[in-house]
């Protein structure tokens, strides 16, 4: 497994969490495969005691089965897991979509359209890890135009998920074009600030981003 070096200004428990989720996620950790701490503290240069205490954080999230006398193992990621993941995030993107248009200040539109504009550069040119980032910065600048904290909150419980899959959505070349599309159609609804119209664009790029997240899901498991 690649090193990963852990930022000494964070939580190393959550920190990681953050690495053996992604592993569980994306299938690095298969269902069943047992966890052993003393190797992931090795491997990743901690004490035992984060390790342990991202175990604790994993099984709450059931991500993470916890056997007695036995040790702890990695559940998988299922489809359903998948399809739930993208029915809370339209749910709650069709809301920061009404929100921000209510609570709109002025130049908002202008910081919006700047990185969309940005991310059409990152689409020309084919530069995936830019652009998931630029994505991310788009639905972050909503989000703020909400004005409310609560978005953000609700978002951050499943941060990791909605990284994952914004990364899942960006892993095929042919993807690209049509997700900036979908960027541009949120734009100009939150533009015209038409409530309805965005958040029908959101659901369907919420739609879109499932199935094609759904497809390279299932590849990996084949």
């Amino acid at each position: 497994m690649q090193e990963q070096l852990l930022a000494g200004e964070a939580s190393l428990a959550e920190e990681i969490a953050g690495i053996l989720r992604v592993r569980i996620i994306t299938g690095e950790y298969v269902m069943g495969e047992k966890l052993v701490e003393n190797k992931i503290a090795t491997e990743l240069k901690v004490s035992r005691t984060p390790v342990r205490d991202a175990f604790r954080q994993l099984t709450k999230e059931k991500l993470v089965e916890y056997i007695p006398n036995k040790g702890c193992f990695a559940r998988g990621f299922s489809q359903k897991d998948m399809e739930d993941i993208y029915a809370v995030r339209t749910a709650v993107e069709q809301l920061a979509m009404e929100w921000a248009i209510n609570n709109m200040q002025e130049g908002d539109m202008d910081r919006l359209k700047d990185q969309l504009e940005i991310m059409s550069v990152y689409t020309a040119n084919n530069m995936r890890e830019k652009l998931l980032t630029a994505n991310e910065e788009f639905h972050n600048i909503i989000y703020q135009m909400t004005n409310s904290r609560f978005i953000v909150q609700a978002l951050k419980s499943y941060l990791d998920y909605v990284h994952l899959a914004r990364r899942s959505t960006l892993a095929k070349e042919e993807n690209i074009p049509a997700v900036y599309q979908e960027h541009v159609a949120i734009y100009e609804a939150l533009r015209d600030k038409d409530v309805e119209r965005a958040k029908a664009e959101v659901a369907k790029h919420m739609n879109c981003s499932a199935e094609r997240a759904m497809e390279i899901w299932k590849e990996k498991k084949k």
